[in-house]
């Protein structure tokens, strides 16, 4: 094939004064843009909302920018959002963190390098390729300046003072594929671990205090424990009356037990915690909480329930309490049949069983398979469904499920005034007489959702 060379040569030279022409429009922009695709990230890293947080500040700081306020979300299971307001623009980012990638934009005005962010980005973020494009915004021989008075502006310019430390707006998110609860909190991490089942975190919210995370799912926050807490356990031990042998399996925020041990009748507690982790990072940062570890009526054990269950000998406990976290990771295997009738064999004649049972309204297929279950083992009329609020869970409505061995009723209490009598001397603030005849009323849907 003959190359016309002239032809190129002519071709080269258009395109250089193009160039050339754009370089002449564009040398004094309003703005510098920066478009970057990070590749081949830790997706660790992409998922963590404070980290992520963190390294966006970081690299506007340490390009020189006026940070102004940052806001950021977290999006269960995965991904992040936010943006980094500053005096010279913005930084903004999403991250999909099951691709290790994260979609950045750098918009700066004024002497600001903003390649010097995109170097500190994709360090902080173990970026092993990335692409990135820069455009220069408003081009000033293309706009005309407009004289307007500013005077007034001016004034209330004046009047506002900027904050010694930037405002900091950032999001903790729990949602499934249709709806989701959001908690702000300071962005302060007190405890980060990935242990060999779960990644394991002590945040701070705004409105609810320190709360427990489990693979960015709230377990448990400061200022709402007690609705769990307090429900999981004094029903079935009034109903119960004089208990005395208790299985909890799971549990490790140390609430479940705190309630239990409240009850004279109670001789011996075994808790049985897969993640130990878990233990050590309440025992630290929620000390009101996980008060009851040193209970001389506790034995603690740092196991694995599912198997602790399966080699119980038959009729020991009057009580067994499963304070499980939702049915993937560790606990999957805590809404297994298999496990249940464990459960079953190892209730005294007159035992109850209590279990962490999803919400009607958020997981509604582990609701009812859960319920099901225990009807197949415990009985159709044996395994009544407790429901209860809990503020920073999603949709708020949650609930306990039950199975009955033997000659028990739930749902009427013995002696009202021994409850009440108890629940003034403990201080409970959500659990009483009247809440304990309440939660076992059904409303109509989830009576729908229960039928096999």
């Amino acid at each position: 094939m003959d190359i016309d060379i002239n032809c190129v040569f002519n071709l080269v030279k258009k395109r250089n004064f193009a160039n050339i022409l754009i370089s002449k429009f564009m040398s004094n922009a309003l703005g510098n843009h920066i478009l970057v695709e990070f590749m081949n990230c830790d997706p660790h890293i992409m998922n963590d909302v404070a980290g992520i947080e963190r390294d966006m500040v970081g690299a506007a700081q340490k390009a020189g920018a006026t940070v102004i306020n940052s806001t950021f979300h977290h999006f269960s299971p995965y991904g992040v959002s936010g943006v980094v307001v500053i005096q010279e623009s913005h930084l903004a980012i999403h991250t999909w963190p099951e691709y290790g990638y994260a979609a950045v934009d750098l918009f700066t005005c004024g002497e600001m390098n903003a390649w010097i962010s995109f170097d500190h980005l994709k360090e902080c973020f173990k970026a092993k390729s990335y692409s990135a494009i820069e455009m220069k915004r408003g081009s000033v021989n293309l706009l005309t300046r407009n004289d307007f008075d500013i005077s007034t502006m001016r004034q209330k310019a004046s009047e506002w003072q900027n904050p010694e430390f930037y405002t900091r707006n950032v999001w903790f998110t729990d949602k499934d594929d249709n709806q989701a609860l959001s908690l702000r909190f300071t962005g302060e991490v007190f405890y980060d671990v990935q242990s060999p089942f779960q990644r394991v975190r002590i945040l701070e919210s705004y409105k609810y205090g320190k709360m427990l995370a489990l693979d960015d799912m709230v377990m448990t926050t400061q200022k709402d424990e007690f609705h769990y807490h307090e429900m999981i356990s004094h029903p079935a031990l009034f109903t119960l009356g004089n208990a005395k042998n208790i299985l909890v399996i799971g549990g490790g925020d140390g609430g479940t037990i705190r309630e239990v041990l409240r009850h004279e009748s109670v001789e011996k507690v075994t808790m049985v915690e897969i993640d130990g982790e878990v233990i050590k990072a309440c025992k630290e940062f929620l000390p009101e909480i996980a008060n009851s570890f040193d209970h001389p009526k506790l034995e603690l054990l740092v196991d694995d329930g599912i198997s602790f269950i399966k080699n119980a000998e038959a009729g020991t406990y009057d009580l067994i309490i499963v304070d499980g976290s939702d049915p993937v990771g560790p606990a999957e295997g805590l809404f297994s049949v298999e496990f249940y009738t464990n459960c079953y064999n190892a209730l005294k004649e007159n035992g109850i069983l209590v279990a962490q049972g999803e919400s009607p309204k958020f997981n509604e297929k582990a609701f009812a398979e859960l319920n099901h279950t225990l009807q197949g083992i415990f009985g159709s009329d044996k395994a009544p469904v407790s429901l209860f609020f809990v503020p920073t869970y999603p949709t708020g409505m949650w609930s306990f499920q039950y199975g009955i061995k033997g000659d028990l009723n739930l749902k009427k209490l013995a002696d009202s005034e021994q409850v009440d009598t108890f629940v003034s001397k403990n201080g409970l603030r959500y659990y009483n007489s009247e809440v304990h005849v309440g939660t076992f009323a059904t409303p109509n849907f989830v009576k729908e959702l229960l039928k096999k």
